[in-house]
């Protein structure tokens, strides 16, 4: 079942008072039970990495007033894209990589579908046709979830000396 929520939408260059400390209360809820890790604690650097581009994009899921989640991304730049990394060999007329770097839900709004409801909002009207992500291989259930939502795993990588090894999961758009 999908509860229906308010999703807003927020683009790089105008991002309201308060937008970034949002994400990293939301992202503290979702991840308290590790947020001690020292990879978790880098959250901050990452939402100013993101949103600070100009084609950033983020959807936020609201109940009422109360943030539920968010997904966020932007564009890769031609032929910097995580995928080429891998095996992976993208049919002809490939126009570009979208990649989706967070989607979380707060614990009390989980398995309602806002996840799926805030990718698919992120994702509809993307010009580029692929989109990549990456996901944790300790969590195959994650994986199997983006899997269902059209995704394929066509590799590993770890982005960071201190990251988790993630699986290179892109999707074709459009």
């Amino acid at each position: 079942m999908t509860k229906v929520i308010d999703v807003r939408h927020y683009h790089g260059g105008s991002l309201p008072e308060g937008f970034k400390k949002m994400l990293i209360d939301v992202h503290a809820d979702s991840y308290s039970d590790v947020i001690h890790e020292e990879f978790n604690q880098r959250f901050p650097w990452f939402v100013d990495h993101w949103s600070d581009r100009k084609d950033f994009t983020c959807v936020v899921a609201f109940d009422g007033a109360e943030p539920t989640g968010f997904a966020y991304g932007a564009p890769l730049a031609p032929g910097r894209e995580w995928w080429r990394d891998t095996d992976f060999e993208p049919n002809n007329g490939h126009t570009g990589t979208f990649a989706v770097s967070e989607v979380m839900v707060r614990p009390p709004w989980r398995k309602l579908g806002i996840a799926h409801q805030l990718h698919e909002e992120l994702l509809k009207e993307r010009n580029e046709d692929l989109s990549v992500l990456l996901v944790d291989v300790t969590h195959p259930k994650v994986q199997n979830l983006y899997e269902t939502w059209g995704y394929e795993k066509v590799g590993e990588r770890r982005p960071f000396a201190d990251s988790p090894l993630y699986a290179v999961m892109v999707k074709g758009l459009g």
